[in-house]
């Protein structure tokens, strides 16, 4: 890409962001338009505007955003949003004190060397480097002192990542441990998950033989036990009859409606009973919607004693009386064969995955191995279309492709446009396919909660990142661009990846650039958002539930958000001594990601649970496993380069799996289990045990006269246990 076409991509994206801020600034003052821009505040009851006045300053939000502490955010939208904040920042801050000595020191080091300039004369087959190209790594000469320079750098970046990936660790460990320790007391904080269950004997119900064994094993401080059981007939039933009480309540309304906008009698609404309510007889909707309610009630009560009786799974929910013994009980080996009576911390009531719970052992095992094989062929053969993508870099690749098209991209207006966005477009679409698909397979593996499915997605995608994006753009971008000299000369290949492996640095420069201009704008303006929300209020919403559906945030997507974060994270790592001047563009986009998200979290997006900030080890992990790519890649990159003391390089590598096991043993543990120290503090009332046990209830096993969950306990057990809580 020439400079020209940068400049046009970085402009373009510049000019398209404070127009998109103009628009969140104006629209977002609108009372109308409220429910877009603060449904946080007021899904909690609040006052989005109370203390403050509607400003049409367009930086306003910057000083808001700025002002919030981590108090604010952990009061609006939990830990787990909070140490996502730190999760920007701790890059932000690697990228900002790395770019403090990196680009003051390397860029003259890399500028006023000529490295392209002669390889350019003496091959006639290479082709025109840009300006860019010339403050980058690539053009230092082979065997020349200035390599001292980018070693040493690579060195800086490491020692800035360790030390502040450190404090980040501890910081995010005590935020976990003063939400583990709240004097509120939570659910999840009282009962533990057991999985594989061992078969029972033929006198005896699954749940008397829960019961039994942990009256057994915690006798001072057990109190009852939920056995999980099969939710997939009574739930659907529950959820018919959740749509036709929506069908219902909606008809209601447009039959209240049309007595003031029609005749005083009023039209009654009609429906069809076929297909998508496309054919079929033609019926009153609001009486054929009352008459299936209370038909599918009759079912749903019948189904739900079947489902409690002789549905159970070998799986339970075990609750005790106090929160010191639940984690204890979390982390104790219950039984001699490690392969029943296996114990976890129980997830957060909203988290469940019921189908999960029940899942054995063998079959986790299996699924899981099916999982990571279907995820290793994906990873290789999603190689194919990212190596296609890489050969839109430039232009003059795709002209050898399609010569019919030459006539097209030889415009100067299209082939600007062209080189700037299209294989940057083209990626962030591939990539934007990719989450769901991995958030499925997650799922598949029998993964107990929603936080746990959404860490192992991430890391599934991060796997992507390093083997597809990173190898897949960069080297493939540079073997397609001169495949038919390699094929001729062989020998001709390090070579060609010394000269032409840094100048790819430039795609991912238009690339990171389109990610926080465009795609920060478009997350703050919620444009998208805005008009669905208004189309569905005019032409589909008649009731306030329905509105409420329709502009309900959702959470914060760690799923896609935090595997798309740690791909910018890798490539700036990477390239930040082979073409330092992606490291502002990466301080660029995590700050303002850090702004933008800050102001989200405050604002628009409701948690849709919380696991106190679990999500941190894996973050540093990814990070880590960043910086070594990193390192092995600047080894083979000055060996490359011939510099003699290219295995000094080699100290880092070790040296950065050994501060991983050090973090691991330091920080991880007390994410994995609760340390008792930190469950034993006091709470600030008593727990209402009754009302924590019916938190885990499903909706779909609780009946509109449930006034007492004795009546769920008794349906499901021939011998329940009535243990006091003190």
């Amino acid at each position: 890409m020439d400079l020209t076409s940068f400049i046009t991509s970085f402009t373009t994206s510049f000019v398209i962001f404070i127009v998109l801020v103009l628009l969140f600034t104006w629209l977002s003052r609108k009372p109308g338009n409220s429910v877009v821009y603060y449904p946080n505040p007021m899904s909690r009851g609040l006052d989005p505007f109370e203390n403050r006045k509607r400003s049409m300053n367009p930086v306003g939000w910057i000083r808001e955003a700025f002002v919030a502490s981590e108090a604010d955010v952990i009061a609006a939208s939990g830990v787990d949003a909070a140490v996502y904040l730190v999760f920007l920042s701790t890059v932000l801050g690697i990228l900002v004190f790395s770019g403090v000595l990196l680009l003051p020191a390397l860029l003259p080091v890399a500028g006023t060397d000529d490295a392209l300039k002669l390889a350019n004369q003496n091959s006639k087959t290479a082709g025109n480097y840009s300006e860019l190209e010339k403050l980058a790594m690539g053009n230092v000469q082979a065997k020349s002192t200035r390599l001292w320079a980018f070693m040493l750098g690579v060195y800086w970046v490491s020692i800035v990542t360790y030390y502040i990936l450190w404090r980040s660790y501890k910081h995010v460990s005590n935020l976990r441990a003063t939400a583990k320790s709240s004097p509120e007391p939570k659910p999840e904080d009282f009962a533990i998950l057991v999985r594989d269950v061992p078969s029972r004997p033929s006198d005896q119900s699954l749940k008397d033989r829960v019961d039994s064994y942990f009256r057994r094993v915690h006798p001072d401080t057990f109190y009852r036990s939920m056995v999980v059981t099969n939710l997939k007939k009574v739930n659907k039933i529950y959820n018919n009859i959740e749509g036709y009480k929506k069908k219902l309540a909606h008809a209601e309304a447009v039959f209240a409606e049309s007595k003031t906008t029609g005749k005083p009698e009023g039209a009654r609404p009609t429906m069809r009973t076929g297909l998508l309510g496309l054919v079929g007889s033609k019926v009153d909707t609001i009486n054929h919607c009352n008459e299936k309610i209370k038909e599918l009630i009759l079912k749903l009560e019948a189904e739900q004693k079947i489902t409690l009786q002789d549905k159970q799974e070998r799986a339970a929910l075990v609750f005790f009386n106090n929160r010191a013994a639940a984690a204890s009980a979390a982390q104790t080996i219950h039984a001699q064969m490690v392969d029943t009576w296996m114990v976890s911390e129980a997830p957060e009531p909203r988290a469940v995955i019921w189908p999960n719970l029940s899942m054995r052992l063998y079959m986790r095992q299996i699924r899981q191995a099916i999982v990571y094989t279907l995820v290793f062929l994906t990873v290789v053969f999603y190689m194919i279309p990212i190596a296609f993508i890489s050969a839109f870099t430039t232009l003059d690749n795709l002209e050898k492709l399609a010569p019919f098209l030459k006539k097209v991209v030889e415009q100067p207006e299209i082939k600007t446009v062209l080189e700037a966005y299209l294989p940057q477009i083209v990626l962030i679409v591939f990539l934007a396919l990719l989450p769901a698909f991995l958030m499925f397979l997650s799922k598949s593996e029998g993964i107990p909660s929603e936080s746990h499915a959404v860490r192992a997605a991430a890391g599934k995608y991060f796997y992507f990142i390093v083997f597809n994006v990173f190898l897949g753009v960069t080297i493939s971008g540079t073997l397609w661009s001169s495949l038919k000299r390699i094929i001729n000369h062989p020998g001709d290949l390090i070579t060609l990846l010394a000269t032409s492996l840094p100048g790819n640095a430039t795609f991912f420069l238009t690339f990171v650039a389109l990610k926080f201009f465009v795609g920060y704008g478009l997350e703050l303006s919620r444009l998208v958002p805005l008009i669905i929300f208004h189309l569905k209020k005019k032409f589909l919403c008649k009731t306030e539930e329905e509105i409420k559906e329709a502009w309900a945030p959702g959470d914060l997507g760690f799923a896609t958000r935090v595997p798309s974060d740690m791909l910018i994270v890798t490539i700036v790592l990477c390239y930040s001594v082979i073409a330092p001047l992606i490291i502002p563009f990466g301080a660029i986009y995590f700050g303002l990601g850090w702004l933008v998200a800050k102001n989200q979290v405050l604002r628009v997006y409701v948690p849709s649970y919380e696991s106190n900030g679990r999500m941190w080890p894996h973050m540093h992990t990814r990070i880590l496993a960043a910086l070594i790519i990193y390192q092995i890649t600047m080894v083979g990159f000055m060996i490359i380069k011939k510099f003699v003391y290219a295995p000094f390089l080699f100290l880092l590598i070790p040296i950065s799996f050994v501060y991983a096991a050090i973090t691991k043993n330091r920080f991880y543990k007390s994410f994995a289990a609760t340390p008792l120290e930190v469950a034993a503090r006091e709470l600030k009332e008593v727990p209402n045990m009754e009302a924590i046990y019916a938190a885990y209830i499903p909706p779909c096993l609780k009946t509109e006269k449930l006034e007492d969950v004795e009546l769920f306990e008794d349906a499901q057990s021939h011998a329940t246990s009535r243990t006091t809580s003190f």
